[in-house]
Parts: C-alpha cells; structure tokens; sequence
C-alpha cells in the first residue's frame, strides 16, 4: 500500500456513508474550497465516467488550457485521483493539505477527505478548469457540495453498488441526475427509456438545460475514425486512443462538452488521439506480465469494468479484435465479492474465452466459487492461487490473447508490478 493511502486507511474510517452534513461541515471550515475552484465539470455516472473526465481533459490541454482533475479510485498511487494543472499532487503537497484537512477534527471518511484535500488544492493552485468525478451515486456523493458547476455531465448508467444505490433503474438515474443543478447545462450520454425519464424529470425539477447523445448530437466510427454530428455541424475525426467501441462514445460525449466550450477542432483531434487512462482495455507489453506474454507471442489486455455494464463493453471490445485477427483468448478474472459476477460472466458468454479465476489483495470473490458462477453460464473455468499462475497456464495452454479483467483492484495490482507501467 502506498504511503498516503496507508495513511488515510490509519486515520480515518473505512465506511461508505453517503451523506453530506459532514462533508458540508468540513468544508466550511476549510473556508468552502469548493466554492473557489476554476470553472467546474461535474461528471457522473455507471461507467465510462474516467474515460470521459480523460477525454475531456486530453482535449482541453491540447487547447493550451490548465486543467484539474479529481477522480477515483486510484490504481497504484492515491496522488492518481488528484491531478494540478496536467501534474499528479505530489507526496508532500498532498501531505500538507492533509494535515489541514485532518486538523479539523471531523468524523470525516477517507472519500470525504480525500475530496476536501482535492478542493482546497485545486482551488490554491491557478487553472481554467476542473474536472470532477463523483465518486458514487451523485445525490449524496462527496462531491455534490458544489453547487455551481460550469457544466454537468451524465456518462452511461446502470446498476452498480446496489447495495448503496439500490436496484431500481430509474431510482439509480435520479441518484445519479443529483448532480444537475439550476441553470447549468447537462450532457447526456445515450440512456434508456427509463433511465432518460429520470434524468429529464431532475432537469425539469432544477431547470437544468439538457444537452442529450442521440437526440442533440451523436458519435460513431466510421472509417478507421470517428464521426460526431450536432445541429449545427459535422466533424471527421481520428479514432480515439482508448480502444473500443465504447470508447467512441465515452469521446463523443466529450466532444460534446467540447464544442459546448468553444474549444476547437484542431485541439478535439489532438486530445482524442493524445488520451491516456490506464486499465481500461489497456494494451500491456512491459512489465513482469507483459514481458511473459510477449514471449509467448501472447496479446495482454488489462481492463478494469467490474459490473454488467463494462463487461458488455469488454466482450464487444474483444470480439470486435477477434474478428478482425482471431487468436485462442483467455480471461483472468478477479471480482469483489460484492458485485454482479453472473451478470459479469453472462457478458461473456458468447466469447468462447477460456477462463482463469483468481484472487486479489481485498474483499474479492473466492475463485474457486467464482469458477463455478463462470461455468454456470456455459465458460470453461478454472480457479488458480494466484496471478501469475493463471497467466502461465494460460500461456501454456496456448492462449493468444489474454485479458485481466474484472476489478480495479486486480488492474492495480498488474500495474503496480512494475514502475514503468504506474499511472502518471
């Protein structure tokens, strides 16, 4: 564990308690760093929501703007969730800003803590914009203290974290729309019926314009690149870095956010072929892992999605790989015991993947009950010890493309494994 994770991890509680009395109590005796930002994007959502914050930020630098960015969670280092002008905080700022954080004296849990830091940073230190991602939900969420956001934004939503958030579609949207606020615009990923409903009846509630993909804009590959239309023009633009289809909406809804901002074309194509964001469908080649696949002639993918949702987005990721150069896959798959995992494997049943369960530092899933969830929905799976292990066997059994997939956490961990593939 890093040292300012360790450190949180001592002083503060480990608990997800979504309320914002302590949150708004904190702050205000911070001096309300969240009212002295730059010019904020607030980003919820079920998925796509770092990928999104990290298309709009590739964007706005190649722009020449200074960009913050608040997100969670964080792969190997806590610094990852906050970002100062296009910089990861270092050790001893972010130590600094702690200490006046925890001086307060508040009950205040590790997220509440870490989101107070990042306000009272991002606002001390100059910059054009700030991006911020909720961390869960968005109506009670650490960060829906701000309450004039320069634009807010919507990515997918679906069910997650059902036991904060509950299981009902509509009820997780209205969760999510919390963040829309009087008289900021909302940009709308594509939704459902039901989920739309729920986002327009906040809008309405707030009278908070909605700017909505496939209704006012959309985006779609398109020879070797990407396309995105509005009403008022057309855009031919590079594929984005971030691989997957997926991933040309995550940047579609970007774009949007974009153009909404007056940013131009040039800097929208920089910053989709510019982005980074780690463990999302990430190609490995470096590292203990990757050095092993590669002798092998083996492809290694690392992805974080853990619900439903993203392993969706992962199987039409992988087939769409597959069908272009077909090789044996397999999957390493390690799942917190507290998510979805039939619904994680009933994604991937049509993949034909070979799969590996494994264990992870954390609350995860046992791997022997999780191979079992695999083969009951029609995946031959095999539980293995450890990481390495799984990946050896699947080498050696002549997968040609594996894929680690299923948590941040496992991700973290492959990431961690060598200092060259860390999140900067």
């Amino acid at each position: 564990m890093d040292p300012i994770s360790e450190r949180l991890r001592q002083r503060h509680p480990q608990r997800i308690d979504l309320s914002l009395e302590r949150m708004r109590a904190l702050c205000a005796a911070l001096g309300d760093p969240q009212d002295r930002l730059p010019p904020v994007i607030h980003v919820a959502g079920t998925n796509g929501k770092g990928s999104t914050v990290a298309f709009i930020r590739a964007i706005a630098e190649a722009a020449g703007l200074k960009v913050h960015a608040y997100t969670s969670p964080h792969l190997v280092r806590f610094n990852e969730r906050i970002r100062l002008g296009g910089r990861l905080i270092d050790d001893e700022a972010l130590n600094v800003i702690l200490d006046r954080v925890e001086g307060i004296g508040t009950e205040a849990t590790v997220f509440e803590s870490a989101t107070a830091a990042a306000f009272v940073a991002m606002s001390e230190t100059p910059a054009d914009l700030a991006i911020v991602e909720v961390g869960l939900g968005g109506v009670l969420d650490a960060t829906n203290v701000i309450q004039r956001p320069l634009l807010s934004v919507i990515t997918p939503v679906d069910l997650d974290h059902a036991e904060f958030l509950g299981t009902s579609l509509p009820g997780v949207a209205a969760e999510k729309a919390g963040i829309l606020k009087p008289g900021a615009r909302g940009l709308i990923a594509r939704q459902s019926e039901e989920v739309m409903a729920a986002i327009g009846a906040r809008a309405l509630a707030v009278h908070s314009p909605l700017t909505v993909m496939g209704v006012d804009f959309d985006a779609w590959a398109e020879r070797g690149g990407m396309a995105f239309q509005d009403q008022e023009r057309f855009l031919d633009l590079p594929a984005p870095a971030l691989v997957g289809p997926h991933q040309v909406a995550n940047a579609g809804l970007a774009v949007a956010v974009a153009l909404e901002l007056d940013m131009p074309e040039a800097a929208i194509a920089q910053g989709l072929q510019a982005v980074r964001w780690p463990a999302r469908l990430q190609r490995l080649t470096v590292g203990p892992y990757g050095d092993a696949a590669r002798a092998a002639d083996a492809e290694l993918w690392v992805d974080g999605g853990h619900n439903p949702h993203a392993a969706r987005a992962l199987a039409e990721a992988l087939a769409e790989r597959q069908a272009k150069v077909p090789r044996p896959l397999a999957l390493i798959v390690g799942i917190l015991a507290n998510k979805d995992a039939g619904g994680f494997f009933a994604a991937l049943r049509d993949s034909g993947a070979a799969v590996f369960t494994v264990p992870f530092d954390g609350a995860c899933a046992d791997p022997e009950a999780l191979a079992a969830v695999a083969r009951g929905h029609g995946l031959g799976a095999t539980a293995s010890a450890s990481l390495p292990e799984a990946l050896e066997r699947a080498l050696r059994l002549g997968a040609g493309r594996v894929a680690i997939c299923g948590s941040l956490y496992l991700a973290g961990e492959v990431l961690s494994a060598d200092r060259a593939t860390w999140p900067e």
